[in-house]
């Protein structure tokens, strides 16, 4: 669960890389709803590995939208 967080290498492609006051949910490719739509698609998968990839995608979604609210 823990190479989920390659998610956040979408965030290379903005300028600034790091922005205190941005909220990543919805702004980069990776953390859109399409995006966590098919992260929970993909957890019906009949392959236990990407059960594991797409939770471990929803948790960072989620913990990322808890830190927008933050």
């Amino acid at each position: 669960m823990l190479l989920t967080m390659l998610i956040d290498l979408d965030h290379l492609l903005v300028s600034p890389i790091f922005d205190p006051n941005r909220c990543s949910i919805g702004y980069h490719p990776l953390h859109t709803v399409y995006a966590a739509v098919f992260y929970f698609m993909l957890s019906f998968s009949p392959y236990w590995r990407l059960k594991v990839v797409s939770i471990g995608c929803l948790w960072h979604l989620s913990t990322d939208y808890i830190d927008c609210l933050l």
